[in-house]
Formats: structure tokens, C-alpha cells, sequence
């Protein structure tokens, strides 16, 4: 393990190309450089995974990655490689080739991180593997995968915590998207109940502008919204196989660059629509959740719902996919009555137990409370997770706040007939009751003999069906599965019942289609969209000729800064986002041709020192150097350091002729011609 408490700042400078941490990565990479079993709930985009791909290179031996798709370990080892990080992965997906090097690489000592699906664990000789090659920290991407409770559970996590115990090394786990009772599941099943040093940042992802809209010709509302974004990279997710093809022809018939995705593919055709998405710019999928996880593509510019996801966490999850670059990004969910009876029916035939079928249709609830939300959007889905804020200015309701009413009496009269009708009926039957319409079942049951039975005529048929979701929302009544979907009242809306609470509700329970286009946030301003393109094209040039995605050569962030800050030289280009050493290396040349015309080439060792002090102390070494190569008087004997030379003395700044004279390279005759002039500039350092 290094000792030096500056390596990971270093590290992070020299090999990932940021000057500092973002919010809270400093004390979770010190965490698990320490060795402490690690939990961090971080929001998607927040740099997870640079939390245990740093301490990776900080510590002796090799760690393990555990991550739930092929998809996403490979697009991870593909950009630590291109930051020149000695990274493989062990998968079904690998070539004979392939795996073949990961071995080598491990039996030479090489390897740093090592990515493996869960499943792999499954095999007795992966743990006899695992201890051969030294590993010394196991890091869990994705771990809400081990919770029945969270999403996407996945049976094979169940052993990682087993794997700890084998291999008596430290865990690191992290999600984006883990609520109280996910949290304490992982807790138990990764960690042996034995709680690790947690870090929870937040939810927060500011960059990413939340909007509904209630379905009203919803293919329409779906080509208006991606109309606006044209040539953007985006993901329309969808309830269905079948949705996702028809949709991807319409969105190829208006014009736009557009695939599906779906479990029912042959694995080829999904590995090549993967491949697609990652390389190409400007391309569309219209998926359905089996493209959820997979994806680490960080400039996508937006994410729609064609139909409403199935929880809270789901939504939370998939959104997330937008703007990991943190560029502004965009969303839209639609949703309407079918969405929440095929959720609904979801959770009721599913094999869950009743305690967990009974979650389920509260998370759904959750998710209708943020549908249906009258203010900053933002606010309710934080909340949801236990984070807070006031208001955000970044969701559809901030910008347009909906129009709301007293809606306590409508709600009290709902309660009353839900109750009086023995918690034994849907929205359908209880309309019926409230607005006073005589059905042959009303008459078989008696109901129109209840005290609610016309109560409720102020309201058509649609405005009551838009308060009883609304109802949902708040979470006032859930479906009772045992009894068919009838609705139950929950304790929460007992206050409100007996009097003692009001509530509010929104006027546009059923909104119509303003038409027109919404406006798009620009990237970069108006000035600088050219210079953005041609940066863009080179980039994609630069790709294709690795056969790679293009964010392996920079995201769209880095390319932003690049045409926003235009830097002159290598030392304006280190200082960019994104800019390692590395790819400092590789890509500095091209890209500043493209910013400023030809540039000049520029000596290794000086490369090296791009970005920092010690480069600029090297031109004015250089400088002097060349003024003294002949001497004071300029008739003297030519003398000259080498490059290397000056680099080095650049980055020792000795404070004395003797000391310069030690420098290799440098001796009794150069420290003579050039030792004044040198420390003279050292010492304006």
C-alpha cells in the first residue's frame, strides 16, 4: 500500500486527468484505501466508480471487480486501459485471445483490476483463482442487485459476502439507488451484518430536467420530444417487446437514426445494437429494462418513458443513464390508466410474497405521488430516498407550477365510499357510487342505498378517475391484491377522513397537448457549435480507428471544455477535464490541430511536465539555456542540456550550483555556464 497520503490526488491527476475530487469521493477513496469495508450510495454520474478504480492502483496486488452485465465491465476495462490502466475482465463475452491475456497479465503481476459477473462465483476454482493472483479488496458495483427488495435482483450476488469470508480482504460496495430497507439488506448479505463505514452523498443530479405528461396521442408527444433533441444520443424505454419495435420504425420514418433492444433478440443482434449505441453519435434506442444496467455511455442527452416504469427506484435508475457527463440532459415520462393496471397486475401475478407484493404496490404509489406531484418534482423523488431540498427550477413544475384546489371534501367523499362499500371495490364501481349512476351491480349490492351514492356529481367520470390516482399518489389507498385489486384505505388517510388534515390536489388531472417544440438547452454557446462539431468529428475519427466508442477518447464533457476554453498549447490542454497523462500523450496533438490550426511538436520530457509548474519553469530554463549557449559574451565553447536534463531539473528545482551539478546530465561545466541563470529563475519560482 503507498504511504504517501498525496498519492490518490496524484493519481487521480496524472492517470484520470481531474485536478481534485468531487464532493465526498476523497473521504470514500480514503476508506477503502484503508482497508474498512465501504458502502457508498452515490447518484449516478457522481463517480463511482473512480471510488475503487483509484484505490486499485493505490494498493498492492489486484482487486476484483464484481459487476452484474458483460456489457458494462467491458466498456470499464476499455476506458482504464485507454487511461493506461492494466485492467481485464473474465466473461462469456471474452475471445480466446482475450482471456488468454487477462491470465498472462495475472500470472505476470500486471493486472490491477479484475472484472468478474457474480455468476462467475458459482465456479470452486474462481475462488482458488482469486487467491492466487493476490487479491486484496473486492469491490460491488451495482449492489442493490442483492436485495429482493431493491431492483433487479440478482441470486448470485447472495455469494459475494461468502467470497469476504474466503478471502478475509476488505468489500467496497456501491449503487446509485438504494432506499432504507435496500440498505440494510445489502448490509446483511455482503457484510455479515456487521455495518461498514457508510457514506450516502445524496441523490442529487441537478444536470438532469424531469418532466410528465399524461398520455394524450402519445406517439406524437414522443416524436415532439425527440424531434427537439435531433442528432442527440438518447433512450426511449418501453413496457413491451412489440412497443419497442414499432416505435424504432416510427422514429426511423420521421428521420432519426434509431434501433430497438429487448431480451427476445438473439444475442448477437443485442451485442451489435450495444456496440452501435456506444460508437455512434446521434443514436437512438428504444429499449426495454434488459438495456438498463448495461449502459456506461456518459453523453447520453436524454431519457423517455414511452410507459410508466414499475417503482421509484426503477424511474431513478433509468433516468440516470442521461447526463453522467454532467452536461444538462433531459427526460420525459408518460404515463396513463393502462400503465398502472398493467404495473398493478405485474405485482399481483407475480410469485413474491403477499408482504412483498404489498411493498410493491407502495412503491408504485411512490411513483404516481411523483407523476402527479404539484411541485418541484425534484423535491418528491429526493425525498423519497431520504434527501431533501425546496425546489429545484430544473423540472417541468418549477418552470410551469400546475394549478391545485382544496381537494379535501372530494377526498373525504372517495374515503367514505370506499369504506362503505367494504374496501371491496375498484375505481370503476366507486365512480359509479359517487356520481349516483344506477348499474345493475349498484342495484345487486344495494349501494345506491349508501349515504355516499351520488355524493359526488361536481365531477365527471375522467376528473374523479384523476383524483383517485392522485389518491394513489399520496398513498391514501393501495390495491388489495387478495381481493382483486380493490382498493384499501391505508393509515395515512385516516386524518384526513376524521377532518383533522386537508389536502391539496391538481386541477390538470387530464392535460391536454400544448403542441409546438420544447427548447433544448445548448451545449456550448452559439459561437462556439462549429468548433464543438469538428472536435466531435475528430473524435469520431480517432474511434473508429481503435474500434471503439468515442467517449474512450473523451466524453462530451472534455470536448465542451475544449471548445468553450480553445487552449493554445499542451499546457492549457492538461489542465482540461478528463485530461490524464495518457491521453495527454495520445490526443493532444490532434485535438489542438483541430482547435488552433498546425501545432508545434513538442519534446516527450516536456510533454511530461504539461499542466504544471515544472513546464513553465522548463521554458524559461530552456529560455536561458539558449542565451547562455555560447557564453556571456557569445564567443564561448557551445555548450547545451538535453530536454531530459532540463526536465529533470525543472521538477528538482536545486537550490545551489552544487546541487545543480549533481543533476545527471548536467556536471562542473554546465553548472558554471548556466548555474546563475538558472537557480535566478528557480528562485522566481
Amino acid at each position: 500500500m503507498l504511504d504517501d497520503q498525496n498519492a490518490p490526488l496524484k493519481l487521480l491527476s496524472e492517470v484520470f486527468g481531474h485536478a481534485d475530487f468531487r464532493d465526498g469521493q476523497r473521504d470514500i477513496v480514503d476508506a477503502v484505501i484503508a482497508g474498512e469495508n465501504t458502502l457508498a450510495i452515490m447518484p449516478t454520474g457522481g463517480g463511482k466508480s473512480l471510488c475503487f478504480q483509484l484505490p486499485a492502483l493505490c494498493i498492492d496486488g489486484v482487486t476484483v471487480v464484481i459487476s452484474p452485465l458483460i456489457a458494462l465491465m467491458r466498456d470499464q476495462v476499455r476506458a482504464l486501459n485507454a487511461f493506461g490502466v492494466a485492467a481485464g475482465s473474465l466473461s462469456s463475452g471474452n475471445t480466446e485471445e482475450e482471456t488468454e491475456e487477462v491470465f498472462q497479465a495475472l500470472d505476470e503481476g500486471r493486472l490491477k483490476l479484475l472484472y468478474i459477473a457474480p455468476e462467475r462465483l458459482a465456479n470452486p476454482g474462481t475462488v482458488m483463482l482469486l487467491r492466487k493472483v493476490n487479491t486484496r479488496l473486492i469491490a460491488v458495483d451495482e449492489a442493490h442487485c442483492v436485495s429482493q427488495w431493491g431492483h433487479d435482483f440478482r441470486p448470485d450476488y447472495l455469494r459475494i459476502g461468502a467470497l469476504r469470508d474466503d478471502l478475509g480482504v476488505p468489500l467496497a460496495a456501491f449503487t446509485a439507488t438504494a432506499d432504507a430497507e435496500t440498505r440494510e439488506e445489502i448490509v446483511q448479505r455482503l457484510f455479515g451484518g456487521v455495518p461498514p463505514s457508510t457514506f450516502l452523498q445524496g441523490f442529487d443530479r441537478p444536470n438532469i430536467h424531469l418532466a410528465f405528461a399524461p398520455k394524450n396521442s402519445p406517439r406524437k408527444q414522443l416524436l415532439d420530444f425527440v424531434a427537439a433533441r435531433k442528432g442527440q444520443s438518447g433512450i426511449v424505454y418501453c413496457s413491451s417487446r412489440n412497443k419497442c419495435e414499432t416505435l424504432a420504425t416510427a422514429l426511423r420514418e420521421a428521420g432519426h437514426s434509431a434501433l430497438h433492444y429487448h431480451a427476445g433478440m438473439e444475442k448477437d443482434d443485442r451485442r451489435l445494437a450495444e456496440t452501435r449505441f456506444q460508437r455512434e453519435d446521434g443514436l437512438i434506442v428504444v429499449a426495454t429494462i434488459a438495456f438498463g444496467m448495461g449502459v456506461d455511455k456518459p453523453d447520453i442527452r436524454w431519457v423517455a418513458h414511452a410507459d410508466l416504469p414499475k417503482s421509484m427506484e426503477s424511474y431513478y435508475q433509468e433516468i440516470g443513464r442521461a447526463g453522467r457527463d454532467g452536461a444538462p440532459a433531459d427526460t420525459l415520462t408518460l404515463y396513463g390508466a393502462d400503465d398502472v393496471r398493467l404495473r398493478r397486475a405485474q405485482i399481483d401475478e407475480g410469485l413474491a410474497p403477499a408482504d412483498r407484493k404489498e411493498a410493491d404496490h407502495g412503491r408504485l404509489n411512490a411513483l404516481l405521488g411523483l407523476a402527479e406531484a404539484r411541485r418541484c418534482r425534484r423535491r418528491v423523488l429526493l425525498r423519497y430516498f431520504g434527501d431533501d431540498i425546496e425546489s429545484c427550477g430544473n423540472c417541468d413544475l418549477c418552470a410551469n407550477p400546475p394549478s391545485v384546489f382544496d381537494g379535501t371534501e372530494a377526498v373525504r367523499k372517495a374515503l367514505s365510499a370506499v369504506l362503505r362499500t367494504g374496501e371491496y371495490f375498484g375505481a370503476g364501481h366507486l365512480i359509479d357510487v359517487l356520481r349516483g349512476t344506477m348499474t345493475d351491480r349498484i342495484k345487486q349490492r344495494g349501494h345506491n342505498d349508501l349515504p355516499t351514492f351520488g355524493i359526488g356529481q361536481e365531477y365527471d367520470k375522467s376528473e374523479w378517475q384523476g383524483i383517485f390516482r392522485q389518491m394513489m399518489g399520496y398513498d391514501l389507498i393501495r390495491p388489495d391484491m387478495e381481493r382483486h385489486g380493490a382498493f384499501r384505505m391505508t393509515q395515512r388517510a385516516r386524518p384526513i377522513l376524521r377532518g383533522e388534515e386537508s389536502i391539496e390536489l391538481r386541477k390538470d388531472t387530464v392535460v391536454k397537448s400544448r403542441g409546438g417544440r420544447t427548447r433544448v438547452k445548448a451545449m456550448v454557446a452559439q459561437e462556439d457549435e462549429p468548433l464543438l462539431s469538428a472536435l466531435k468529428a475528430k473524435r469520431r475519427a480517432l474511434a473508429e480507428d481503435m474500434q471503439a466508442p468515442a467517449y474512450v477518447v473523451f466524453p462530451d464533457a472534455t470536448l465542451i471544455a475544449m471548445a468553450t476554453e480553445r487552449p493554445k498549447d499542451i499546457d492549457g490542454f492538461a489542465k482540461l477535464p478528463g485530461v490524464g497523462a495518457v491521453k495527454l500523450e495520445r490526443y493532444a496533438a490532434p485535438f489542438l490541430e483541430v482547435i488552433n490550426g498546425a501545432t508545434e511538436e513538442v519534446h516527450p520530457a516536456r510533454r511530461k511536465l504539461a499542466g504544471r509548474d515544472a513546464g513553465e519553469l522548463f521554458d524559461r530554463l530552456q529560455a536561458a539555456q539558449v542565451r547562455l549557449a555560447h557564453g556571456e559574451s557569445g564567443l564561448d565553447t557551445f555548450l547545451n542540456c538535453s530536454n531530459s536534463t532540463l526536465a529533470k531539473i525543472a521538477q528538482a528545482k536545486p537550490d545551489s550550483v552544487d546541487a545543480l551539478e549533481r543533476i545527471g546530465g548536467v556536471g562542473p561545466a554546465k553548472a558554471a555556464r548556466f548555474g546563475a541563470a538558472f537557480l535566478e529563475e528557480i528562485a522566481a519560482e
